[in-house]
């Protein structure tokens, strides 16, 4: 590993402030005049949250026509925007793209940032972490960067060791003879809905609200704040040929400054989004020098 390049990535500064398709194709309008409105295609996992609307609305009101195209899991959103039906997406962080491009040889961008969101450890058989029994299993989402993360998370809580003490490339394999749960990795859409056949299981943002989850259930979590949560900042991302398409840039403005979008943002995630305003240049930063320890770990 590049741990020095993953430290630069790491230690970059979190700017936190508390308040992504067809390619640009235009529709005649309505009066049938030379006018036209602009249709941006984002693609997001979870478009039944009410600031979607909320977003789309707002853009509407600048002259942009925005289509939120909804995807049931994670490892579709980036392949659609790479192949030209979608103009952006809205879903991940800057980890999650950093695996993609290097896993697919792309070259998508981060255009502007959302919010950190704390992945949780959530139960509805146990009410606190020490309660879990030796042996019992935990669930965690299969994909390369969400799982890694979870297994921090796992390992905070004290329920496993991971070899070396963990990192963003960590897998099941790493977790050490002797810890306290064994942990089985599953799609991270059915994470939530397994929890009745686990102890517990470490569950994505995207899927907490919409599976009745509540702070009840909620037994551990990561910290938003701390320097290392850096790279698991959500993104608007577009390909590299689009980063300074106007437009889009506009629509991330308007995510960013539009009061209702931001308070819909943090009702959705039930108060725990962290909402940023992180420079570019920042993001592009912390994806390639992530890019490169990926590469560097194959």
């Amino acid at each position: 590993m590049s741990k020095k390049s993953l430290a630069a990535a790491l230690a970059l500064p979190l700017v936190l402030l508390l308040g992504a398709c067809a390619s640009g194709s235009s529709d005649p309008a309505a009066s049938g005049d030379a006018a036209q409105s602009e249709t941006v295609r984002i693609g997001v996992v979870g478009a039944g949250d009410p600031y979607w609307e909320t977003f789309t609305e707002a853009a509407a009101d600048e002259g942009i026509d925005v289509e939120i195209v909804n995807f049931d899991s994670y490892d579709q959103p980036n392949p659609a925007l790479s192949a030209g039906e979608l103009d952006l997406n809205q879903f991940q962080h800057i980890i999650y793209l950093a695996t993609y491009n290097v896993a697919a040889g792309d070259d998508l961008v981060p255009i502007g940032a959302t919010a950190i969101y704390p992945l949780g450890l959530y139960s509805t058989k146990y009410a606190d972490v020490d309660d879990i029994p030796a042996g019992e299993t935990i669930a965690v989402p299969n994909d390369e960067s969400n799982q890694a993360r979870a297994l921090l998370v796992l390992q905070s809580a004290g329920l496993i060791e991971l070899k070396d003490g963990g990192s963003i490339f960590s897998t099941v394999a790493d977790i050490e003879d002797g810890s306290k749960v064994t942990v089985e990795a599953v799609a991270a859409d059915f994470t939530a809905s397994s929890l009745p056949d686990f102890a517990g299981a470490v569950v994505n943002n995207d899927f907490v609200a919409k599976s009745g989850l509540t702070s009840k259930e909620l037994l551990a979590q990561d910290d938003p704040a701390d320097a290392s949560a850096f790279p698991y900042i959500n993104i608007f991302a577009a390909k590299a040929e689009d980063a300074e398409n106007p437009t889009y840039l506009k629509l991330v403005k308007i995510y960013q400054d539009t009061t209702a979008v931001q308070d819909g943002v943090l009702a959705a995630s039930g108060g725990t989004a962290v909402l940023v305003k992180t420079p570019v240049a920042d993001l592009l930063t912390s994806l390639k020098d992530t890019e490169d320890d990926i590469r560097a770990n194959q």
